[in-house]
């Protein structure tokens, strides 16, 4: 992926503050023309730089209002059926490969501690799993953010 450049991190910078604007709205605001703001949109989306739009949906409108976080231990040589397995299960919302004691950390979405026994014990259940820690999520102390690093990017 290439570097972002100072547009591209201001243009970000101005979407995050309003994701809903119009090109036109964007180009008055970063003084730029319609058809800069056009390209630089297109080619940050054909790269891969925004994120889909369902990170944006709030679990507990859903109707799960508990987040939890499973460290997985696994047999590494059955990682991949253990990835498929885990994108089957609806409730897992996140997960990523680690280094450490844990081999996989999981983020679930629960409606009560009744549906996070359930979603522990499916867990569980899925073959080349060993063992599952499960930490329930107290409160979001710092909420999913990027603006503060393409500041410091700009130098900000």
């Amino acid at each position: 992926m290439r570097t972002l450049d100072t547009t591209d991190l201001r243009l970000l910078v101005e979407l995050s503050k309003t994701p809903d604007a119009t090109t036109v709205a964007l180009a008055q605001a970063l003084s730029l023309s319609r058809n800069t703001v056009q390209a630089r949109l297109v080619r940050l989306s054909e790269e891969g730089v925004f994120l889909p739009f369902e990170r944006r949906i709030s679990m507990e409108a859903l109707g799960h209002p508990l987040t939890a976080f499973v460290q997985i231990h696994v047999h590494q040589q059955q990682l991949t059926e253990i990835t498929a397995a885990l994108h089957g299960i609806p409730e897992v919302v996140q997960a990523h490969g680690l280094t450490g004691s844990a081999d996989v950390l999981a983020r679930v979405a629960a409606r009560n501690a009744e549906d996070l026994f359930r979603i522990h014990s499916r867990i569980l259940q899925i073959d080349g799993v060993d063992r599952a820690d499960t930490s329930l999520a107290m409160t979001e102390l710092v909420a999913w953010r990027t603006v503060p690093l393409v500041e410091s990017l700009l130098g900000g």
